[in-house]
């Protein structure tokens, strides 16, 4: 296992995989690679010690589709030792009441499996009623709202990277 961090996304729109590029890119060099959770085998996370999970949240809470067809999968894979993060995309105006959902669904399945999340986000600054992917008042991970705060993106996106790299010890 190496250093390097695996970011696995799931997109539909494309703004995931934007993102997920900026976070790429945030953290410089080739020290993240992107894996499509679409084209992904479950063997792909056993050589990070530290990974990135990326999916937007659909419909009224629900995993984007590549997401929702892998989800079986993750059953099979040790997170134990693991430094997972979480990354979600979603629409807090459109869909207040269950915001980044998707993210809190993953977040249990993987700590079942061993994971250790890090790389929480503070829910200042966001306006919605609820959500999967809040606990003890904090998502589990970066919540990007494309549609509404695009804007944020960016600054929201530079000031994750830099926690990560201190909580994945990089």
């Amino acid at each position: 296992m190496s250093k390097s961090i695996g970011l696995f996304y799931g997109t539909t729109t494309g703004k995931t995989e934007s993102v997920a590029d900026m976070i790429r890119d945030e953290f410089g060099g080739s020290i993240v690679t992107l894996y499509d959770i679409g084209n992904t085998d479950s063997d792909d996370f056993a050589e990070y010690e530290c990974l990135i999970i990326a999916c937007p949240t659909w419909n009224i809470g629900e995993l984007q589709s590549d997401w929702e067809g892998f989800l079986p999968e993750i059953e099979n894979i040790d997170f134990s030792g693991k430094k997972v993060a979480y990354l979600g995309t979603g629409d807090q105006e459109g869909y207040p009441d269950n915001f980044m959902d998707a993210m809190g669904i993953l977040a249990e399945k993987i700590t079942e499996q061993g994971g250790e999340t890090v790389g929480y986000w503070p829910v200042d600054g966001y306006d919605f009623n609820e959500s999967k992917a809040v606990v003890d008042g904090k998502f589990l991970g970066l919540a990007i709202d494309e549609d509404n705060q695009s804007d944020m993106t960016e600054a929201r996106v530079k000031a994750w990277v830099s926690q990560l790299k201190k909580e994945f010890g990089i």
